[in-house]
This record gives C-alpha cells, structure tokens and sequence, in this order.
C-alpha cells in the first residue's frame, strides 16, 4: 500500500504545475512583488526557453533595445508581458500574438538606473514561463528631458511611421519607428503623453496580434515583430489622448 501511495505521488507530481521551479538567474529581491503584482500570483517557472535579450550596460539610458522571443512555445502562447523591475513605471508591454504571428518581440526601452529585466510567457496550460536578465546603466534614462520635443517642428510628424518589410524564408519581419515622444509624466510640468494601443491588421481588418505599451518605451519607439504570411497588413495604433495613427506593409 505504502508503494502505491508513492507511486501515485510520483505520477502526479509529474503531471502538476511546477511553481517556482528553477532558481531565480538574476536573484532580484524585487521578485516576489512582481509576481503577485503582475502575474496575480500564478504558477510559474523560470526557464531558458524564453530567450531575452538586452545589452550588459545601456549606453544610452533612454534607447535599451531589448529583445523577447518565444516561439519554444509557438501555438502555445496566450500573452508575453515584460517589465524592468527598478524602473519608476516597470511595466513595458503586453503582446498578444495571433496564429500568424510569431510570440517575438523587439523594441527600445528607459531605464532609470541599473535594473532586472523580465519577459512572462503565459502558455495554455496557465503557467507563467519567465526569461530575466538584468541591464547595468549609468541611470537616468526615464527622467532625461525629451529629445523629441527639443526639435523644431515635432508636432507636425507626430504619429508618422517609417517601415519596413524583410523576407525570412516563409515569414517576414516587420520593422517601424513611430515619431512620438511617448511622455512618461516624470518631466516636470510635462504629463503622460504615449502610445498605449497597437493592433496589427490584414487588410480585411482582422486583428493578428494586440500590443499594449507603456511609458517606459523610449520616445520615437521602434518595434519589430514577424508574420508568417507574405500578405499586406496595416498597422492601426491610438496613444493616451485619443490620436489614432495608420500605416500599411
């Protein structure tokens, strides 16, 4: 009897969601927060499938690129949520890839000093599948004045969108820059001003993937994404104040 209970132990311990599982690569105190904050508390794991990408020391505070991609999980993914943990504002994005679009992501972000870096991969099963790295930065990146603004004329491109289209094989890779100052409301006398809404589109309007942004993207934000399909696509984004802003692929 007593090796049946073990047995049957064993099997479902297999079976179950693992929670926690794994030792935290970057060791951030700020950890447990984020996950109850963010994830809700959930199950999760921390794994390399997630591959996350960011350089070791930020040259330039207000322009990090960093890069997501968790296509191990490809058919499997619900959402890819990303934050810098020491940030002010930590949030970055929250992505939803359709089917025909791959569960990658790139774009620029702020930090203010130096911070961990996560990408939470939910998959279907409900378990939260987490990549980290940590960005070493001299600091200051969400509080530097906007170099946007300080350009004459900004106003009149704002909301303008300079893409491109790249053939990988059977896919492509969408790249764009967006002119927005993308305001974080940490500059004096100067409010949250972003783009906070992406929706990537065929041409009969279906949605193929949802993108929500946040202050912690660095002004004129670039993001690039990749689609299985060769087809044309719109890119439809909206920021805080209502401006709603088109391109086409």
């Amino acid at each position: 009897m007593h090796r049946r209970s073990l047995l049957l132990l064993g099997l479902l311990g297999t079976s179950a969601p693992l929670w926690g599982a794994g030792q935290d690569p970057v060791e951030s105190v700020m950890w447990d927060y984020f996950h109850q904050r963010l994830l809700g508390g959930q199950p999760f794991v921390h794994d390399p499938k997630v591959v996350l990408e960011a350089p070791p020391f930020a040259e330039d505070s207000r322009q990090v690129p960093i890069q997501v991609d968790a296509r191990a999980f490809a058919g499997q993914v619900v959402k890819i949520m990303a934050w810098a943990e020491l940030n002010p504002i930590p949030q970055i994005f929250v992505f939803q890839p359709g089917g025909q679009v791959e569960p990658a992501l790139a774009i620029r972000i702020r930090v203010q000093q130096a911070t961990p870096i996560r990408a939470a991969v939910l998959t279907r099963d409900g378990l939260w599948h987490i990549g980290s790295t940590h960005v070493d930065a001299a600091g200051g990146g969400c509080t530097a004045p906007s170099v946007v603004r300080a350009q004459a004329g900004w106003e009149d491109r704002l909301g303008q969108v300079h893409a491109g289209r790249f053939l990988l094989g059977d896919s492509s890779r969408l790249r764009m820059r967006i002119d927005h100052p993308m305001d974080n409301g940490l500059v004096g006398g100067i409010p949250e001003f972003f783009i906070n809404q992406v929706e990537l589109r065929d041409v009969r309007g279906k949605v193929l993937a949802n993108l929500e942004l946040f202050p912690a993207v660095s002004e004129n934000p670039t993001i690039s994404l990749e689609v299985q399909e060769d087809e044309q696509a719109r890119l439809w984004l909206r920021d805080n104040n209502g401006n709603e802003f088109e391109a086409s692929f």
